[in-house]
């Protein structure tokens, strides 16, 4: 039952008490057949809170085979206003400016203020290096070779009727 219309660009969306209702979150790895994957659920929800803001503006781009470069725009900012570390498997970029109260702005214009950004790393993905150049902060990454692991597993029979019964869990009686 619709409980209110609404007209956009010719098109009318009725909205009914269903739609009202809070959605619920269907998880990407719900399948009984992905095991072990909530680390990645997890990134994916970090992901999703910290790419509200678009302070500083960034890059990716590949610089190599197994490098990549993430670059920010930090105009204004020194070496001493910028931290950047790895905390868990995230790259974490912070950007803090020193207040300068000996000066006084008649307009200020230029961004000053402070950011927070955060990158999540795959397995392995290490930083290498950081470098600060005309106003754009440089962070290179190495990504690992990924070499296929194949890895048997024997699979052995029951060398007793004994043993057999274990497997089972059941006992069986001797006639």
């Amino acid at each position: 039952m619709p409980i209110q219309a609404r007209r956009r660009e010719n098109l009318f969306l009725l909205i009914t008490e269903e739609d009202t209702r809070p959605m619920s979150r269907m998880s990407l790895f719900n399948s009984p057949l992905l095991l072990g994957f909530e680390q990645f659920e997890q990134a994916i929800d970090r992901i999703n809170k910290s790419s509200a803001d678009g302070y500083p503006p960034y890059d990716v781009e590949q610089i190599g085979e197994n490098k990549l470069r993430i670059t920010l725009a930090v105009a204004g900012f020194t070496l001493d206003d910028l931290e950047v570390q790895t905390e868990d498997s995230q790259l974490v970029i912070r950007g803090r400016k020193q207040d300068e109260a000996e000066r006084t702005f008649l307009h200020r214009g230029i961004a000053a203020r402070q950011f927070h950004r955060s990158f999540v790393l795959a397995e392995g993905i290490e930083v290498t290096g950081a470098s600060l150049i005309n106003g754009l902060l440089h962070v290179d990454l190495e990504r690992p070779i990924n070499e296929p692991k194949v890895k048997k597993i024997d699979v052995v029979a029951p060398e007793t009727t004994a043993a057999a019964a274990k497997i089972d869990g059941k006992t069986k009686e001797k006639r």
